[in-house]
């Protein structure tokens, strides 16, 4: 065998690595390999260079851990050790990054693809199963004698349970909402899984019974109430007390434990009963969601499958979306076992205006149960002595055309409210919305227009959700929580100085321009009966649009 170009032992690992990189003859490399191992045969030193000559060394050449980390950026080494299931290749591609470019990124890569298939020799997890009280003796635990948490061990569980909140005596549409969207994934659930489950509507209050059959014209095959004198108003203590002794009860027709899935209104009074109930029913919650969809997923997250490196299906899951807390995108929520708790129901709170309001159906056949649960006096500590009822108000929902400002209108916020209301004085049916960002800012107003930056106004998921046939949106970025309020509208007009604003990702038409020349020139347009703007369509190259219909 030749000489070895260099005695490897002069070089300390770190060094090596770059010294070898560019060697690709390989009786040369099993030369140093063999003055190694002749030398200080240093395990490290011998990783790495038979690292290299395995990647040169005929048909093995082409395997996934046959690389160079020097060569691969970040994302490439993260794809690339996807696919290496060989502790001893990872570890060898550890031990040669940390004697070339050692970045702590591509070790934390490799590191975490190490410990995945490490762990895949049924290695368990200990997971301590022990109450808090029973961890940490020493301590006082005010909490140990509640009795409000009953977790399951081998629970049944069946249905989705959709609370239909009311107001004023009736139903409110978010409720009507829910019920659709329940029919349409339990119609489903039928198809995919073959069980016959229901959708089972809940009423809490007073002289609510009258209300059970719209329930079931909407969607619901059961209905359960509980109506009191008590109960006229929401409490979250009794309602919430009602709720679960609902979904524990033992009805004829009740085969299972507690719900299967469990649907709330995103109101002030459903987020408040949605965190109860799901707390006292020992589960989570989804909370201000705006999608939901049924189907399997697979998980190998230890914490929930029990060991690492293992995967496990987990059949009939809740997908429950909402916006995330970047404002941009949206998150997943899935309310999944752990090898010892049960998390049931999975539920998840409804944005108001996220789905359709279904057309009832009155020849729909249903169930209606009458609950009974004791109301304790000690439920009702808390006594409204007072309230006033809030008239009128402002609706944006059922408007041909809303005109929506955001924070374009900064440089004159009164201008900019005046030309927004002027705009809307150019339609028959029409309103003025605001985003968040008007809502929170310190722009200072003239009287005229000041009642128009209330937060009565606002469109968004904290505010009010419209889907018009014609929506403008003068200075509005467009983050995620302003798109859910109206991303539903038939045709969206947006007016933007940034051409790169988001909301011009899901607008029909995006004018870009400032509000400030822009509104005027489109008020002049409609008061002449034709519009020409150069406007950038679905995207695409500027275009001009006009005509009498424009």
């Amino acid at each position: 065998m030749a000489a070895p170009a260099f005695d490897p032992g002069e070089f300390p690992i770190s060094e090596l690595g770059p010294k070898i990189k560019d060697i690709e003859d390989l009786e040369e490399l099993e030369a140093l390999l063999e003055a190694e191992q002749a030398g200080e045969a240093r395990a490290g030193a011998i990783a790495l260079i038979e690292s290299r000559i395995e990647k040169f060394s005929g048909d093995d050449a082409e395997e996934p851990g046959e690389l160079d980390p020097s060569e691969l950026s970040l994302a490439e080494i993260g794809n690339a050790v996807k696919e290496i299931d060989d502790p001893e290749r990872l570890e060898a591609l550890l031990e040669e990054e940390e004697a070339g470019e050692d970045r702590d990124a591509a070790k934390r890569l490799i590191n975490q693809r190490l410990d995945s298939v490490s762990g895949s020799d049924e290695e368990e997890v200990e997971i301590d199963t022990r109450s808090p009280e029973e961890k940490h003796p020493e301590l006082n635990h005010p909490t140990a004698d509640k009795r409000h948490v009953r977790a399951l061990e081998d629970g049944t569980y069946g249905d989705m349970w959709v609370y239909c909140e009311t107001q004023q005596g009736e139903l409110i549409d978010v409720s009507r909402e829910m019920l659709g969207k329940a029919r349409e994934l339990m119609d489903g659930y039928v198809e995919e899984y073959g069980d016959e489950e229901a959708v089972v509507a809940v009423l809490i209050g007073d002289d609510v019974a009258r209300l059970a059959d719209e329930c079931i014209a909407y969607g619901a095959d059961r209905v359960v109430y509980q109506e009191d004198p008590k109960l006229d108003r929401f409490r979250h203590k009794p309602y919430t007390e009602v709720f679960c002794d609902m979904a524990r009860a033992d009805y004829d027709w009740k085969a299972y434990d507690e719900p299967r899935y469990v649907l709330f209104p995103a109101t002030n009074n459903g987020r408040d009963l949605s965190a109860q109930v799901q707390a006292e029913l020992d589960s989570g919650l989804a909370s201000d969601c705006s999608g939901l969809y049924i189907e399997n997923t697979v998980i190998s997250n230890p914490v929930k499958v029990g060991a690492a490196g293992e995967k496990k299906e987990f059949e009939r899951v809740l997908h429950m979306k909402r916006p995330d807390f970047s404002g941009f995108e949206y998150s997943t929520i899935l309310c999944l076992d752990n090898p010892t708790r049960e998390f049931h129901p999975q539920g998840g709170s409804v944005i108001p205006g996220s789905f359709e309001v279904p057309d009832p159906d009155p020849e729909r056949a249903g169930e209606t149960t009458e609950h009974t649960t004791d109301l304790d006096d000690e439920w009702f500590r808390v006594e409204v002595v007072d309230h006033d009822v809030v008239e009128g108000g402002v609706d944006l929902t059922d408007h041909e055309v809303i005109v929506c400002l955001g924070r374009g209108i900064g440089d004159d916020p009164t201008r900019g409210m005046e030309l927004g209301l002027e705009l809307t004085n150019q339609f028959a049916d029409a309103d003025l919305g605001i985003t968040r960002g008007i809502v929170t800012s310190s722009y200072e107003f003239d009287g005229h227009v000041e009642q128009y930056a209330k937060e009565e106004r606002q469109i968004g998921e904290t505010g009010q959700v419209v889907a018009p046939t014609l929506y403008i949106a003068a200075g509005v970025s467009g983050a995620i929580q302003h798109k859910v309020g109206m991303d539903e509208s038939d045709t969206i007009v947006a007016i933007n100085t940034d051409p790169d604003a988001d909301i011009r990702d899901f607008s029909d038409y995006f004018i870009e321009g400032d509000l400030f020349e822009v509104l005027p020139a489109l008020i002049d347009s409609l008061e002449a009966g034709e519009l020409k703007l150069p406007v950038a369509a679905d995207g695409g190259s500027v275009a001009e649009t006009g005509g009498d219909d424009a």
